[in-house]
């Protein structure tokens, strides 16, 4: 038998191929490829359609397909439409499966992580996005249950609520961070009392008090001045009425404390990590200086 003939050996057909004699006759054996006809001796010959054929199954395999879909296929009781379509969305979960995987990975090894926090960053990074929005849910309903609804603490609650905490198809390792570093935060018993306490203190009757532009202060802060110095008085009175009595400088003080905490501004900073959003400054700094400066106002003397 020599490739002038119509029919070919397993052996010619690997030499043709490129394919190994071990793979052609397993194919063959699962009935993928049936030999057309028999030499005197009893090996399996095979025609021009055969090869095409073999040249299908190969193609299928090296797509990844499965030997059940290549025989489906073959046997005309589905389409290579239908099993490229469910092959595509397979390899589309696989692909962010390990693109998940090598963020996870990157974000422990930034970390020197221990057994323990690498168990921990790879299941929440892991959880589905209705997990993930459910821990977001139930630190609100923690955190906001029985607050009379009302401008401030109302509309905090549907803010955290409503934004998503899904991670992103192909998340970075600032993403997975930021969730992390989320999941951690709104875990916290700590941080839940304190978005409670702004949550109560915005439900009030009066409203919040209105927040001057902060851009002075944070001129100060960056120049370095005391909040407690002669040169913040001057500043204090670029940011809110000069006119205002000790008294009303205390109140006014209390009622932006009560609004103004870090790791309230950090969650909301996250949040833009995760949302893919433009990175904001800091302002609570500036907030707390210029807290500072108004407590530390001389208090109205009694005449």
């Amino acid at each position: 038998m020599d490739d002038r003939t119509d029919l070919f050996t397993i052996g010619q057909l690997a030499r043709r191929t490129g394919l190994s004699v071990r793979t052609i006759r397993f194919w063959s054996d699962l009935g993928l490829l049936p030999p057309t006809a028999r030499s005197a001796g009893g090996y399996r010959l095979y025609d021009a359609p055969a090869v095409a054929r073999l040249d299908l199954v190969r193609s299928l395999r090296e797509l990844g397909f499965g030997l059940d879909d290549v025989r489906r296929i073959l046997e005309r009781r589905t389409s290579v439409r239908e099993v490229a379509q469910a092959h595509g969305r397979a390899l589309d979960a696989e692909i962010r499966a390990l693109r998940l995987r090598r963020a996870v990975l990157r974000s422990v090894a930034r970390r020197g992580s221990t057994t323990e926090e690498l168990r921990l960053v790879n299941d929440l990074a892991r959880l589905s996005a209705r997990e993930r929005q459910q821990i977001i849910d139930d630190f609100v309903a923690e955190v906001f249950g029985g607050v009379p609804t009302g401008p401030g603490g109302d509309g905090l609650a549907q803010a955290m609520r409503t934004l998503p905490a899904e991670l992103p198809d192909d998340p970075t390792d600032e993403e997975v961070d930021a969730w992390v570093e989320l999941a951690g935060l709104v875990a916290d018993p700590a941080f839940r009392l304190r978005v409670r306490a702004m949550a109560v203190a915005g439900a009030a009757a009066s409203p919040p008090p209105a927040m001057p532009s902060v851009e002075p202060a944070r001129a100060a802060l960056a120049a370095g001045i005391a909040p407690n110095s002669g040169r913040a008085r001057a500043v204090l009175d670029e940011m809110v009425d000069p006119g205002l009595s000790g008294a009303e400088r205390l109140a006014l003080a209390e009622g932006i404390a009560a609004f103004t905490d870090r790791q309230v501004e950090r969650y909301w900073q996250l949040i833009g990590v995760l949302n893919r959003r433009p990175p904001f400054p800091p302002a609570v700094p500036a907030v707390e200086w210029l807290v500072a400066a108004l407590r530390a106002a001389p208090v109205d003397q009694p005449g």
